[in-house]
């Protein structure tokens, strides 16, 4: 194995199955250093069994999860920060306490861990909260109060499933400053969330599931332009018209929307012949070729195998 291949997180072709049902199908992708990674995919298509393998809660059938180029082990669990789809801090017990004795199970001395909680307490606005019971807070603040748990001991990988579950939209930034700086310490982060305009903003490389399958796998970037270009989806384009949009647009684009002079929709020809028929029919301002979101691109993906 070269030194480029032992950086990162390597998940290698997992398998798993429960009672028969295959829910991990030869799953394989790489997490570079570094990099904020996305794992994606419909409910059920396999993302947290995948989570859960790597954080050795389960253990997978065939294939293994390697860690700058060595197999996973449980002394290593304390380079990773994990937060899970299902919440689980002590409700019964004091939340900055909670927080420090988490801390300490990951290793800091007990000023360390203080120190790190009560900074974390301040900055995701907890501060009053402090000396209350976990199970006073709302779910929200419960949610943030286990993602200081995942961090406080600042792991070299972190695993986020669904961070922004429950969170408004203020939270939220917060979280993503967040994310955003630990990546900047040089954290690896294997972020899975069904939002994906936070996908979109935070994450550089994505990997997209269904069925337990590997569909989507590589840079935000080159999802983006293979998806555009390659013929797995169709290519869309925003046009502007010089007054009121023209009569018989419809036989050059599938018109999804139209708004005052401009009207966006789907190919139905080549490019160039498509620009042809639209100029011929009124006088265009704009004709410019959208990026596809990154949410058409999941729903297109997850329907083609259906279809």
């Amino acid at each position: 194995m070269s030194p480029s291949d032992s950086q990162g997180l390597d998940i290698c072709r997992l398998v798993k199955t429960f009672d028969g049902l295959v829910a991990v199908d030869k799953v394989s992708f790489k997490v570079e250093p570094g990099a904020i990674f996305g794992l994606l995919g419909p409910n059920g298509a396999g993302k947290t069994t995948i989570i859960r393998v790597v954080m050795g809660i389960l253990g997978a059938d065939e294939g293994e999860v390697r860690y700058q180029g060595h197999p996973i082990t449980r002394l290593e669990s304390r380079r990773f920060g994990y937060l899970p789809e299902e919440r689980g801090l002590y409700q019964k017990t004091r939340l900055r306490e909670t927080l420090i004795y988490l801390a300490r199970l990951k290793g800091l001395a007990p000023a360390d861990a203080a120190g790190r909680v009560d900074a974390y307490l301040e900055q995701l606005e907890l501060q009053e909260y402090a000396q209350k019971n976990i199970r006073a807070l709302s779910r929200g603040n419960q949610q943030k109060a286990q993602f200081i748990a995942a961090i406080v001991h600042q792991p070299e990988v972190v695993i986020l499933d669904e961070p922004f579950a429950g969170l408004d939209p203020v939270n939220q930034i917060i979280l993503k400053e967040i994310i955003s700086e630990l990546q900047a310490g040089g954290a690896t982060i294997l972020l899975s969330t069904h939002q994906m305009e936070q996908v979109e903003r935070l994450c550089q490389a994505i990997c997209l599931i269904n069925r337990g399958r590997v569909v989507l796998d590589g840079s935000l970037a080159e999802v983006k332009d293979d998806h555009s270009l390659s013929g797995q989806g169709e290519q869309r384009v925003e046009v502007t018209f010089d007054g009121s949009i023209p009569e018989g647009v419809d036989r050059w684009l599938a018109v999804l929307e139209t708004r005052d002079s401009t009207v966006t929709g789907e190919l139905k020809r080549d490019l160039a012949p498509t620009l042809k028929g639209l100029v011929d029919l009124g006088r265009v301002l704009e004709f410019k070729v959208r990026e596809p979101t990154l949410e058409e691109i999941f729903i297109s993906a997850v329907k083609e195998p259906e279809a």
